[in-house]
């Protein structure tokens, strides 16, 4: 390979399946690429060095004079900008980017980026099935399937970003696209300062927006207005005069309203509790400021039966619901899960609970716990901060594993009640992810008698 046909030179910093993707992007454009990774044996490596056998890597620490010496860093979500040598390389001037920014500079379509604490891989699939409806060649990427690099060979004419806080901190080339973000609580506080330091990380997808999507009723989804730019509201609890609402109907149901005309009942969907609700506030507001067709949104979300792991329904024994949401990795997923499946009047959940708690404060959750739960069930490394908490207000009690937990839960519940996973922490103490988590869930729930 001849360094000097290379127009730039790259250093790809992690070597995960985004850092994988970036190297083949670069090296088939024709740029010089070293692979650095601070992990002495990156588990890709072999495949990469099997497909590259003369790639320059650097293993087991990132090397200051490489990455000063390149023309531009691309670093993986999970390499926060603020590691000391990647400081270094910026103020030495060395520009920093991700993969989505060698997707958007190549990338000629629409872009619909979608982030938020919870619930933006719910709404980006949504947004993305209605477009396919639509007619229109469209995918979903980002923080979800396949790294955003791949989508480029598939001449898309709509792209609908997941982006998480990681992604947001490296993006410069985001512009003219639609954007929102559906909510922020505490999450990932072991790698950002303050809230307001999460904040402002995740309302770097309004930066150039040609129109913003908020939650009329949470003051942290709304873009300052310091430019030009289209806002449109939705609300949970407030009538709107040019978007969408959820009321109350006439007939014991509820529905989602536009300018008083009622697109959707609640009965019928499929997707269950208020934060799925909104949800379906936000994807029409997408859609509609997309220019996407009222009856193949309508019919697209009545279809729509959610995610995996995602307050799954997993099944109902005895007139008993058990719910799947390991995805509720972080408090504010936890809760919504509580407070949209709860009850109104009488307590009826019984919570799995815990985890790695990534120094959540977990007195965020007390409201929902004591309004809405008969018995938490803790598991994980959090399981006795949880237990410290909440013991003195609620049945709680420790198990050393999911089994147990599962069990003790159904052993409690009577007709009526639910049994939820919502941990309000990562998995990674007891499982390799959320998924395997949830998964080892559904096991033990289809087993039960």
């Amino acid at each position: 390979m001849n360094i000097t046909q290379r127009t730039k030179q790259y250093v790809v910093v992690g070597l995960g399946k985004t850092g994988y993707s970036c190297v083949r992007y670069l090296l088939a454009k024709g740029h010089s690429v070293v692979v650095m990774d601070s992990n002495p044996s990156p588990r890709l490596a072999d495949s990469l060095l099997h497909e590259y056998p003369n790639l320059v890597t650097s293993f087991g620490a990132l090397d200051s004079g490489l990455l000063q010496s390149a023309d531009e860093i691309v670093i993986s979500p999970g390499v926060p900008v603020k590691t000391p040598e990647i400081q270094t390389a910026l103020t030495s001037g060395t520009p920093v980017i991700g993969d989505i920014d060698l997707f958007l500079r190549e990338f000629k379509g629409r872009v619909i980026a979608i982030t938020g604490s919870n619930g933006k891989s719910t709404v980006t699939t949504l947004v993305g099935e209605m477009a396919l409806a639509q007619g229109l060649k469209a995918s979903v990427g980002g923080n979800i399937g396949v790294p955003v690099l791949e989508l480029l060979s598939q001449d898309l004419d709509l792209v609908v970003l997941e982006l998480s806080s990681f992604q947001l901190e490296t993006i410069h080339d985001l512009k003219g696209h639609i954007a929102t973000v559906l909510n922020v609580s505490e999450d990932h506080m072991d790698r950002y300062d303050s809230l307001e330091h999460y904040v402002k990380t995740k309302h770097a997808i309004f930066k150039y927006a040609n129109t913003v999507i908020s939650n009329q009723n949470d003051v942290l989804t709304h873009a300052l207005q310091s430019r030009d730019m289209k806002t449109v509201y939705f609300s949970m609890n407030q009538t709107l005069v040019n978007g969408f609402y959820y009321s109350e109907l006439s007939n014991d149901d509820y529905g989602v309203l536009l300018n008083n005309e009622v697109w959707l009942k609640q009965s019928e969907l499929k997707i269950k509790g208020k934060h799925n609700l909104s949800n379906v506030l936000t994807a029409l507001s997408i859609g509609k400021a997309a220019g996407f067709e009222k009856t193949l949104m309508i019919d697209t979300i009545k279809s729509f039966t959610g995610l995996a792991h995602r307050c799954q329904w997993v099944r109902t024994l005895h007139s008993v619901d058990y719910i799947n949401d390991s995805k509720a990795t972080n408090v504010g997923a936890a809760v919504a899960a509580m407070d949209g499946l709860g009850h109104t009047k009488t307590k009826s959940i019984h919570l799995i609970a815990g985890g790695v708690g990534k120094d959540a404060d977990f007195t965020l959750m007390v409201d929902s716990v004591v309004n809405h739960c008969l018995s938490l069930n803790l598991i994980g490394q959090a399981a006795g901060e949880l237990f410290d908490l909440f013991g003195a207000q609620v049945t709680c009690k420790k198990f050393d594993s999911l089994d147990q937990a599962v069990n003790h839960a159904h052993s409690l519940a009577k007709p009526g009640e639910t049994v939820l996973l919502a941990p309000a922490c990562a998995s990674f103490d007891m499982y390799t992810g959320f998924e395997q988590r949830g998964n080892h869930f559904v096991e033990l729930v289809e087993a039960l008698k």
